[in-house]
């Protein structure tokens, strides 16, 4: 993040200044901050809804081990949390960090080649996202029903599908990127 925050700011803002508080936006708030954000609403909601004693939802449950009973000592901690959120963010750097910043010249322009590329980053990313945070609570034995954590992916989809209509989000959303830097 450091490298492509440098990166962006050399070819998007103006001052050495500009390109310093661009780098620090993108290392503490696009990547850290957010990582916080997403494994706090994790912890709070995948360890409480879909945790060891939940009844709420109907279904086979997992198989407990052989040693351990249902809820003992099993307990989704914000440290596993965060670790997903920050692993599950690399798909996300490399589609909308960099091969944005590579592509830039071909989907920030105002034809439907150009905006089906760039809504298309934007639903490998986000869709790559949710499947890698899926895998990571899905590794956990006490966690049942994790297969409605890729649910977001049904939404990314028609989402996507809806943009192709005239709406060009890498066009409208990635200079986003860039703002609180100038």
């Amino acid at each position: 993040m450091l490298l492509t925050g440098i990166a962006w700011g050399i070819a998007y803002t103006d001052t050495v200044g500009a390109t310093v508080r661009l780098t620090l936006l993108f290392v503490f708030v696009h990547f850290l901050a957010a990582s916080l954000l997403v494994a706090t609403a994790a912890f709070f909601l995948v360890g409480r809804l879909l945790g060891p004693g939940i009844a709420g939802l109907p279904g086979r449950r997992r198989r407990q081990g052989l040693f351990t009973q249902a809820g003992e000592g099993e307990q989704l901690e914000f440290g596993y949390c965060f670790d997903v959120a920050i692993r599950a963010f690399f798909p996300v750097w490399v589609w909308l960090y960099v091969m944005q910043f590579i592509l830039w010249p071909l989907i920030a322009r105002d034809n439907w080649v150009s905006m089906f590329f760039g809504n298309t980053l934007y639903l490998v990313a986000l869709g790559y996202y949710t499947v890698i945070c899926f895998l990571g609570y899905n590794a956990l034995p006490f966690l049942h029903h994790t297969e409605l954590l890729l649910s977001p992916c049904f939404v990314y989809a028609i989402l996507w599908f809806a943009s192709l209509f005239g709406f060009n989000i890498a066009k409208h959303v990635g200079p986003l990127l860039i703002t609180g830097a100038g």
